[in-house]
């Protein structure tokens, strides 16, 4: 009896043995579809930042152009301004003779 036993035990080592040496088992649809969703994440929150830098680089630019833009105006009515008080002094140096 203590033979059988012993060969009963061992038949169980070598199948549990067997066992762990089997080939694994492809993944399950749900657990394809999870990898799917997760690389879809990750492409998306990779275009999201991609998409953010881009905006931040055209409003830095936007704003260089637009204090370019500020500063040529500013020119412009400083050059009016002076006109203005040209003419000023000439109406008064007229009406003074």
């Amino acid at each position: 009896m203590m033979t059988s036993t012993k060969t009963l035990v061992a038949l169980l080592a070598l199948g549990a043995a067997l066992a762990g040496c089997q080939k694994k088992e492809e993944p399950g649809p749900a657990e394809q579809m999870g990898r799917k969703l997760d690389q879809a994440t990750q492409q998306a929150q990779e275009a999201a930042k991609d998409t953010g830098e881009k905006i931040n680089k055209a409003a830095s630019q936007a704003g260089e152009e637009l204090n370019k833009a500020t500063e040529v105006a500013g020119k412009k009515i400083e050059q009016a301004g002076e006109k203005i008080q040209e003419k000023a002094r000439e109406a008064r140096d007229k009406d003074a003779k």
